[in-house]
């Protein structure tokens, strides 16, 4: 898997402009997903967000230089209804639908099963999250913000959506779901 190309953000100009917004149960990894794409970093013991969070980014796809908005909400006052306390997988249903209701119902979904790290922990497998996916037409991938695995790819897959998307049908979706959801125990660690 190759790389998003570094850039720096303080001198570079892009071609598109995308909001993603990280929303999901407490203590799903959030964060530490957004900390690691951004900044690759990871926290053990990373605060519970307040409020939201926010980061940029420039990378480069297919030829174009996308500047990232990328919020982590947490009990912001639009998404009190979705991120309050939950089982996440158990809810997914619930979340989807709301999401398809609000006002970006031309967004793109993703539905990241965070913390693959902890397969001796996990309480949902692979496929039915993959299944659930499906059936919803939302795009899937587990991560571990931890080591690292998949969460560039995360990032990478959706935006190359977009990107064709915009080229294949001259219409950007400007707004995009990150959906972060755990599909391990509900550990408070990633």
């Amino acid at each position: 898997m190759e790389s998003f190309e570094k850039i720096d953000n303080s001198k570079t100009e892009y071609d598109l402009t995308l909001k993603i917004i990280l929303i999901g149960h407490s203590s799903v990894g959030k964060t530490n997903i957004l900390t690691k794409f951004c900044d690759d970093k990871f926290f053990e013991n990373s605060e519970i967000t307040l409020g939201a969070s926010f980061k940029t980014k420039i990378v480069e796809v297919n030829d174009k230089k996308v500047k990232l908005l990328i919020w982590d909400t947490a009990g912001q006052e639009r998404f009190r209804s979705i991120t309050k306390s939950q089982t996440s997988f158990n809810k997914l249903d619930y979340w989807v639908k709301e999401l398809k209701s609000q006002e970006q119902t031309n967004a793109m979904f993703m539905i990241i099963g965070n913390k693959c790290d902890l397969e001796d922990k996990r309480k949902i497998s692979k496929e039915k999250g993959e299944n659930f996916a499906k059936e919803n037409k939302v795009l899937f991938m587990e991560t571990s913000a931890k080591d690292g695995t998949n969460v560039e790819k995360a990032f990478r897959t959706l935006i190359e959506q977009i990107v064709a998307s915009k080229k294949n049908q001259n219409n950007l979706k400007d707004t995009i779901i990150l959906n972060s959801n755990s599909k391990k125990s509900e550990d408070k660690c990633c």
